[in-house]
This record gives structure tokens, sequence and C-alpha cells, in this order.
């Protein structure tokens, strides 16, 4: 009898840890294309506000985030500038089944911080006035896959290659315009927006008939139950509103 009361209590210490464990696992890590870190930040702070739980946000390339989760990465959620990834994480079982789904669209824009330099097309590029063009790595950055694909329907592909400064990720291309090492680039309009709407500098807003919609999938890696009300929260109708305030649109 004293043996099996001693189990009991045993089993029932083990249960309570375990389910302390549980609810103070309140951090997550979440792996995040370039593009989408300032919406990110909103979105994690205003989450972290309403459940005290805190969101750790890892900014990088999504051809990078993808080779680090294939070697193990150890995130929780990883939020892509494209849906190739998400979808290939899917086939290989290294994402939570049925978990996947579209958070936004991206749209690219080609801008330059000097006034009257870029006009509403590609005029400039064909002009050729300028020394160096930024543009995000096709091979790593939907972004730049986007942009090659611009230049190549507008023949300009093989002619510029020798001014294109490529950066790792989307973020990277945007400082070399900002700081001016390039003249202008291929960059995201969650980048620019408050500055296209401040006439800072000057834009071109891409239509998205120009090239294969940038489709942003995030995917859920590891089944706890914090990571799940994150992307709860992300769907949530308020959080699209706001992700579209940041310059993206929605399907």
């Amino acid at each position: 009898m004293k043996k099996s009361w001693m189990l009991s209590t045993i089993a029932l210490t083990l249960y309570v840890f375990m389910f302390v464990g549980e609810v103070s696992s309140s951090e997550i890590r979440v792996a995040v294309a370039s593009n989408f870190s300032e919406t990110i930040k909103a979105l994690s702070t205003r989450f972290e506000e309403q459940t005290g739980h805190r969101v750790v946000v890892v900014v990088g390339s999504t051809g990078k985030h993808y080779a680090q989760i294939k070697h193990g990465a150890p995130y929780d959620i990883f939020f892509a500038a494209d849906k190739a990834r998400p979808e290939l994480l899917d086939e290989e079982g290294v994402a939570i089944p049925l978990s996947r789904f579209t958070y936004a669209v991206g749209q690219l824009v080609l801008w330059s911080p000097r006034k009257d330099f870029v006009d509403e097309g590609i005029t400039v590029l064909h002009q050729g006035s300028f020394r160096y063009l930024a543009l995000a790595n096709p091979k790593l950055a939907p972004y730049g896959a986007a942009a090659k694909e611009i230049l190549q329907s507008s023949g300009l592909w093989d002619d510029l290659r020798g001014r294109m400064v490529k950066g790792e990720n989307i973020g990277q291309t945007f400082q070399f315009v900002q700081s001016g090492n390039a003249e202008l680039g291929f960059v995201a309009y969650s980048q620019v927006k408050a500055r296209i709407e401040s006439m800072e500098g000057s834009a071109w807003v891409i239509p998205q008939s120009s090239y294969t919609p940038i489709e942003q999938q995030v995917v859920l890696l590891k089944d706890n139950r914090v990571a799940r009300d994150f992307l709860a929260f992300v769907r949530s109708d308020k959080s699209k509103i706001l992700i579209e305030s940041f310059g993206y649109r929605s399907l």
C-alpha cells in the first residue's frame, strides 16, 4: 500500500513538472525573410503585449533560412519570402502537416533616393545613366528572382550584368541603394512605402502582372502551443490589416 502510494506521488510529481514545463515554454524562435522584418517586429510586439510570451526573430534570406532549417536550426516557425521553400519543407516532412499558409503577397519596386531619377517604367534602365543597379541574389531571394524576371522580359538582363550589385537578401539590397553605393535598385515596396508617400526619392511600383506573384508563405516547424497561438494571431483580421499597412497585399 505504501509502495503504491509512493509510486502515485512520483507519477503526480512528474506530471506536474511536465505541465509546468509546457506552460513556462513561452519563448519561440522565428526565422523571417528580410523584407518582412519590420512587419514581424510590429506583430511580435502586439503578440507579446497580449500574451506575455516572447518572440525571438531571426532575419535573413529565404534561401539561407531554408538551408539552416534542413540542417536542424532550432526554429519554431519559418516566414519565407516565397512559397517554394515552405512547400519543399512540407514535401520533405520537415514542416508540421497542414500548417502552411500564405501570410502576405509582396510587391516589387524600382527605387532611387534621387528625385526625378526613376519614372513610371524602366526608361532609366534603358538609358543607362547610372553606375550600379542593386537587386537581391535571385538564387537566394524571391524578390531578386522577380527582379531578374523583369530584366529578362525587358531584354536587359545580359546588358546590365556588369552593373549589377547583388545583395544576399532584400535588406542588404536596400542598404546598397539607401547608402548611395547603387543609384537605384529593385527593392520591396514595404521597405520604401513611407518614403514614396512622403515623396522622398523616386520610384516605380511595378505592376503585379509583370512578374510572378511573390506569394509569401509561413510554415510551422515545431508543434508547440505558443507557436500555434502566434500563427493564429498572424491570421487574425487585425493582423491582416497591420500587414497590409506595411505595403503588402493579401490573397
